[in-house]
């Protein structure tokens, strides 16, 4: 019991490990607005979850965030938004997973968890990241009509305003930037999980074969 306890942790670890680094690894993505940075964090937080269970992605994702709290450069608000959008996304796809634990099953998964990122991202980002930024960075909505006019897509969906900045906002950022992360994710995830997962079940097999040889 101690050696797989001490294999559990180590996984935990592993993904916990590789989420906190790519949370680092952050940058704007012009000509979308330069407070949106890229990160695939939740890459390992996906793949942990689809290896090991709903729970324990939840938890990878909860030990990325607690780590990251202390060197928050937005008084924590920003990582709360991620901890929704990244608690929210891994259980989605792999409580789906675990119910349907096939190639289809898992494009399935991929396929809900792209759409209930968009939605968490919309949420996060009218309720909590906008509300901040324009607090804490002074920024009107004059400002936002600018930021956004320079968006080359915005013109699709007519002009920006003061009075549907928010909208336009949705539109022209916040979907296709949660849009574009999303998918990436899901993408590499079909590309390499079942590598990875076959890597760990081979050290599942290896203790199953020591305690069986134990016993004996």
């Amino acid at each position: 019991m101690n050696k797989r306890l001490i294999l559990v942790i180590a996984k935990i670890g592993i993904f916990s490990a590789l989420s906190i680094v790519l949370y680092f690894i952050r940058f704007p993505l012009p000509p979308f607005p330069s407070f949106l940075k890229i990160q695939f964090s939740n890459l390992p937080a996906v793949i942990g979850g689809f290896v090991m269970g709903p729970l324990y992605g939840l938890l990878i994702v909860l030990i990325r965030t607690l780590i990251s709290l202390p060197f928050s450069s937005s008084q924590c608000v920003g990582e709360l938004a991620d901890l929704l959008i990244g608690g929210a996304v891994v259980l989605s796809s792999s409580v789906i997973y675990r119910l349907f634990k096939t190639k289809k099953g898992g494009i399935l998964s991929l396929g809900i968890s792209v759409v209930v990122w968009v939605l968490m991202g919309i949420f996060s980002n009218i309720y909590i990241s906008v509300p901040f930024y324009m607090k804490a960075f002074h920024l009107t909505a004059d400002d936002f009509v600018k930021i956004l006019s320079a968006i080359p897509w915005a013109k699709w969906f007519g002009e920006v305003t003061t009075s549907n900045y928010m909208k336009m906002y949705v539109l022209t950022s916040v979907i296709p930037f949660n849009l574009l992360i999303s998918l990436v994710v899901s993408i590499i995830t079909l590309l390499v999980y079942k590598r990875v997962s076959n890597i760990f079940h081979k050290l599942d097999d290896k203790l199953d074969s020591q305690e069986e040889s134990n016993e004996k």
